[in-house]
């Protein structure tokens, strides 16, 4: 029997967003975002980050980050982000594409984290004029690729920072729920109290079926970007059943009752990984150094997960689903314990 740990995106739809689904799949409602539950997000996501918003449904979280970042950053402009970001190692050149040319300027960083003196060290190395490109904009990612969390007062810092040099805040969002579950803080907090000017809300991670938005603090910065996600094919017709999943998602919080549960039980195969562990549980990601040989052997008693970090350094990633069966966790925890007494 096949035991999924390879990432959240293999889990099913939540049973709230398929009653959403179903509750919006009756008579007709009219296209592209001029539907009753269009026209709800504004302001539902208004109230949940305490200030007025824009809300701009995709289907795709790289659509989310490409076209937040090419509203953001002109060709001729950089995108600053950690080397290990996700637009840099999984989006395919996508920002790049979007923008017509804008490139990433890449910072290293202790657990996937850009830090406010690693920026600087970054900015001050790289001086600007006409001959080169001009950085416009940071993106971080919220949890961090490798599991970890910008906690408010690092947000705060980078976001500072990054203002005063001119530089716009993006947020890679995707796995924004179990990051903001992890933190206990509220929404806000964890973004624009901070400084964080455009948010990528992910959902798809979470629960939902295929639902992400790009989330604007600052109504100025919007500037094209209608256009842009018209040019990009990303103007959902039948905007009506993205919209209800993101409104469901949000309703009573159910996005952090999810992501709480699925970041709880990563806490618990972290400590049954012991020494094997790479890096602090904080969402709902595992990275363990394990040996070729006993992942095979993981693998063959039927977990499936994704080998990581360079070829043949024996580094794996666990994610932990929302709906996680607790005997999966429980027989991961056992199988990494038993790997531990056995050595390497």
């Amino acid at each position: 029997m096949a035991r999924y740990f390879k990432s959240d995106n293999t889990a099913p739809v939540a049973p709230q967003i398929l009653d959403a689904l179903r509750e919006a799949n009756t008579g007709f409602a009219r296209g592209y975002g001029d539907d009753p539950l269009s026209e709800q997000l504004d302001a539902r996501f208004s109230t949940l980050f305490e200030r007025p918003v824009r809300v701009f449904p995709v289907t795709t979280g790289t659509a989310a980050n490409a076209l937040a970042l090419a509203t953001l950053v002109p060709p001729y402009g950089a995108v600053l982000t950690h080397s290990e970001g996700h637009i840099v190692r999984d989006e395919c050149g996508a920002p790049e594409f979007m923008s017509g040319g804008a490139r990433l300027m890449l910072i290293e960083g202790i657990g996937a984290k850009v830090t406010a003196a690693a920026l600087g060290g970054v900015l001050d190395a790289n001086p600007t004029s006409v001959h080169t490109v001009q950085p416009r904009a940071l993106s971080i990612t919220q949890a961090t690729e490798l599991g970890t969390v910008y906690r408010p007062d690092e947000l705060a810092a980078l976001c500072t920072l990054a203002h005063s040099r001119g530089l716009a805040v993006h947020m890679d969002g995707a796995r924004f729920a179990n990051a903001v579950a992890s933190l206990g803080c509220s929404p806000a907090e964890a973004t624009w109290r901070a400084g964080v000017d455009v948010l990528s809300f992910g959902a798809t991670k979470n629960g939902a079926m295929a639902a992400e938005a790009v989330v604007f603090f600052k109504p100025e910065l919007i500037a094209d970007f209608e256009f842009r996600r018209k040019r990009a094919a990303h103007l959902i017709s039948k905007m009506r059943y993205i919209s209800a999943q993101l409104l469901a998602y949000i309703e009573d919080d159910l996005w952090l009752t999810l992501a709480a549960r699925a970041n709880h039980l990563a806490a618990r195969i972290g400590a049954a990984a012991g020494g094997a562990l790479l890096h602090p549980v904080e969402a709902n990601e595992i990275f363990v150094r394990i040996g070729e040989a006993s992942a095979a052997r993981l693998r063959e008693a039927g977990f499936e997960f994704y080998d990581w970090g360079a070829a043949r350094s024996g580094e794996a990633r666990f994610v932990v689903s929302w709906n996680q069966a607790e005997e999966d966790v429980e027989a991961l925890c056992t199988a990494l314990r038993a790997l531990a007494a056995r050595g390497p």
